[in-house]
């Protein structure tokens, strides 16, 4: 029997217009303390985003979820905030912001393969 690996996980959401609080589930970050293991998978659906009307080009908006990318991934474009470990850059991209680009809270969950939960809940809560 595997061990159960302790993750958190959190919905990244694009919000086209912050006053009215709509969003749509355009990606999701999750991270194991345990393991130094942070994932992030980003699959915006442009033709929903549109059709909330959309405060942000598709590059403007492609261009602030490749940020998230390259944090998560801990990139030198990552900037300072990519050059922290693990946690601290899940905590970053999972802190609550007033931006166009946010997340869910954090919820936990125990898994025996963290790579195959990331991909269920992608699924779920994504596409």
């Amino acid at each position: 029997m595997q061990d159960k690996h302790l993750y958190e996980y959190a919905v990244v959401r694009y919000v086209p217009k912050i006053e009215r609080e709509e969003f749509i589930n355009v990606g999701l970050v999750m991270m194991c303390k345990r393991k130094r293991w942070l994932k992030i998978a980003i699959e915006p659906n442009f033709d929903k985003i549109n059709a909330l009307g959309a405060s942000h080009t598709r590059q403007e908006l492609s261009s602030q979820l490749d940020s998230y990318r390259k944090i998560a991934g801990g990139e030198k474009d990552g900037g300072s905030i990519g050059t922290l470990d693990v946690t601290e850059r899940f905590r970053w991209l999972s802190a609550i912001k007033s931006a166009c680009i946010q997340t869910s809270r954090p919820h936990p969950g125990l898994c025996e393969d963290l790579d195959v939960t990331f991909d269920r809940l992608f699924n779920e809560l994504v596409r």
